[in-house]
């Protein structure tokens, strides 16, 4: 599984990446987390707001900060 946290790194940023890496560990899957800070990378996947997260190229939340309950409810499919 490949997770993408986008941002220019702001705390809101920082957050959002703070809880996809525990909610990951907490949920036992085997996943590779990568924070993208480039505002052309960012904006190839149609993302507008940040902090936003991809998983496996799906965009699952732009411009907004995910609890690991929600996080984890996207690992499961």
């Amino acid at each position: 599984m490949e997770i993408k946290v986008l941002g220019p790194g702001c705390a809101r940023c920082e957050l959002t990446a703070k809880n996809v890496k525990e909610a990951v560990a907490e949920a036992g899957v085997d996943a590779d987390i990568e924070k993208v800070t480039d505002i052309m990378e960012i904006s190839k996947y149609g993302v507008f707001g940040t902090p936003a997260v991809v998983i496996d190229g799906e965009v699952k939340s732009v411009g907004k900060i995910p609890d690991k309950k929600e996080i984890q409810a996207w690992l499961q499919k």
